[in-house]
């Protein structure tokens, strides 16, 4: 997921409050304060995800919230929904991200209260109402190292087996994605202990 792969690059101390995370800004921290405040007049209710707030209704993500070098702002996780008459939102990645749209900041001026509000109580309607794009179910496809190490090891596979498919994805994902054959088999090495004791591969990041 490049959301949660991203923040984990931009931010690697995973924050485990709201409060701990805003003492750790480095830049833009009043203007981050502003708009929690702004985000909790609502019935939102705030939780961190991938060490980052994350502003849920009945467990499903709404908004998101942080700050980065250059801006800061909100996220939408079903943005796409959102009419955004005033020309506020982006789409961070075009053609990739379906459903997440961007608020970007770079001044404390950009912070409009009662803009911010009618955006947030629209996204709150519309999750209310289900409207929701969900991530297209790719096809696990298990790399070659992985599947030999299966057949050395019968325990490993049903060990694998047993973790749901996302969790068997990321594990996939982790070797695949590696350019170098060395860096693949360090990776293997890596995941199989996890996979023997359970661990799926981002669960501390959960």
């Amino acid at each position: 997921m490049f959301f949660k792969t991203r923040l984990q690059k931009k931010d690697m101390k995973k924050h485990k409050t709201v409060d701990e995370f805003l003492e750790a800004r480095e830049s833009w921290k009043d203007e981050v304060v502003t708009l929690r405040k702004i985000i909790n007049s609502t019935e939102l209710v705030e939780t961190v995800k991938w060490g980052m707030p994350v502003y849920t209704i009945d467990g499903k993500n709404v908004v998101g919230m942080g700050s980065f070098k250059a801006h800061f702002g909100i996220w939408f996780f079903q943005g796409a929904f959102l009419k955004d008459k005033s020309k506020k939102l982006i789409n961070a990645q075009e053609g990739k991200t379906k459903g997440m749209r961007q608020w970007r900041m770079k001044s404390a001026e950009e912070i409009d209260k009662k803009l911010l509000l009618a955006y947030l109580n629209e996204a709150i309607q519309n999750q209310k109402d289900g409207k929701e794009i969900k991530p297209e179910k790719k096809k696990l496809v298990i790399p070659d190292g992985l599947k030999a190490a299966f057949g050395d090891d019968p325990k490993l596979k049903t060990a694998f087996e047993k973790f749901n498919l996302t969790k068997q994805r990321e594990f996939a994902e982790h070797i695949v994605e590696a350019k170098r054959e060395d860096t693949k088999k360090k990776r293997l090495k890596k995941i199989i202990p996890m996979i023997l004791d359970k661990v799926g591969l981002n669960d501390k990041y959960r």
